[in-house]
C-alpha cells in the first residue's frame, strides 16, 4: 500500500500505473466528517493525482481542484515529486448524511476543473482550466487527459474508508502500428475488472488481467500523506495583518483560532501573542 506502480506492454506501446493508498488517505482523513460520497470522491481524486504526479521529473508541485454548486462546493487534491499528497473537500454534507447521492453531476454539478503545476524554478504556475465533463471522476479525467495529451487514457478507481485505489492505461502513439486492435483488447479486459480487484498485488492483478500479455512492471513509488504543522508560517499571517488588527481580534474573541483547511490543522492562540509579535517598545529610564 501508499505507492504507485507503473507498467508497460512492451509489445503493444500501452502504459499503466496502478496506484494503492491505504495508510496515507486514513491519515488523510482522519479528522475529517466527510460523508460517505464525500470521502469516496476525494478518494478518488487522491488517486489520481498520485498517478498523475508520479511522472514529475523535476522538483514540482501538481494540483487539482474540482468545483461546482452542488452539495460539494470544492475538492482539492496536490502532490509533488515526492508523491507527498495533501487534499481536502468542502461540503455541505457531513457524516452518512444522504449517502445515496453519487456521481460528479449530483455532488459537484456544473462546475470546473482547474489543474495547477508550480515548478521550482518557475517564477509563475502553470494553470488549465476547462468544464467537468463526466459522470464520475475517472471519465473527467478520462476526458481531460485525451484532450491535454491527445492520446486516449482510460481510468478505473475505487475509494472507502481505509483505501483509495486506481489503474490507469494510456494508449502511446505507436500503438495502433505494433497491433490495430491492441488498445481496444487491453481496455475491454480492464474493463472486468472489479472494484476490491484494485486491492491485490501489482503482480497478481496485472497477471490476471493481462495473462497473455508481456507487461513490465518498475519498481514502485512510494506515496505518502505528508501535511505537517507549521506554526511559524502561521505566526506570519498574523503579523503581516499588524498588531492592530490582531488586537482587534482578541478583543472580539479571547483566543484567535486560524484553521488550516486543506490539511485539518488548528492552530490558537491567546492574548500572549499580541506582545510576541509585536514587542512594546522600551521605556526611558531618568
Amino acid at each position: 500500500m501508499d505507492a504507485v506502480h507503473r507498467f508497460l506492454l512492451e509489445d503493444l506501446d500501452i502504459r499503466g500505473a496502478l496506484v494503492q493508498l491505504g495508510p496515507s488517505w486514513a491519515e488523510m482523513t482522519a479528522r475529517r466528517d466527510y460523508a460517505g460520497p464525500v470521502r469516496e470522491l476525494l478518494g478518488e481524486l487522491a488517486a489520481v493525482t498520485a498517478i498523475i504526479g508520479s511522472n514529475l521529473k523535476t522538483p514540482a508541485r501538481i494540483g487539482f481542484q474540482l468545483s461546482g454548486h452542488g452539495p460539494v462546493s470544492m475538492l482539492v487534491m496536490d502532490c509533488n515529486e515526492k508523491l507527498q499528497l495533501r487534499g481536502m473537500a468542502r461540503s455541505s454534507l457531513s457524516g452518512e448524511a444522504e449517502a445515496h447521492v453519487r456521481g460528479v453531476p449530483a455532488l459537484l454539478g456544473d462546475g470546473q476543473l482547474v489543474l495547477t503545476l508550480q515548478e521550482e524554478k518557475a517564477e509563475t504556475p502553470y494553470q488549465s482550466v476547462v468544464p467537468l465533463s463526466g459522470e464520475t471522476v475517472a471519465a473527467v479525467f478520462e476526458h481531460y487527459l485525451e484532450k491535454s495529451e491527445q492520446q486516449p487514457a482510460r481510468l478505473w478507481l475505487m475509494a472507502d474508508a481505509e483505501r483509495a485505489c486506481g489503474l490507469f492505461l494510456q494508449k502511446l502513439p505507436n500503438a495502433d502500428v505494433l497491433d490495430p486492435d491492441g488498445w481496444d483488447r487491453i481496455e475491454a479486459l480492464a474493463a472486468t475488472l472489479r472494484p476490491e480487484e484494485l486491492l491485490l498485488a501489482p503482480e497478481t492483478l496485472l497477471t490476471r488481467l493481462f495473462a497473455e500479455e508481456k507487461v513490465r512492471l518498475f519498481p514502485p513509488r512510494a506515496a505518502s500523506w505528508h501535511c505537517p504543522r507549521d506554526v511559524e508560517k502561521v505566526r506570519a499571517m498574523l503579523y503581516s495583518l499588524g498588531r492592530e488588527e490582531v488586537e482587534s481580534m482578541l478583543e472580539e474573541a479571547e483566543i484567535i483560532a486560524v484553521e488550516d483547511e486543506i490539511c485539518g490543522h488548528e492552530y490558537r492562540f491567546g492574548p500572549e501573542i499580541l506582545d510576541e509579535l509585536f514587542p512594546p517598545e522600551g521605556r526611558t529610564l531618568h
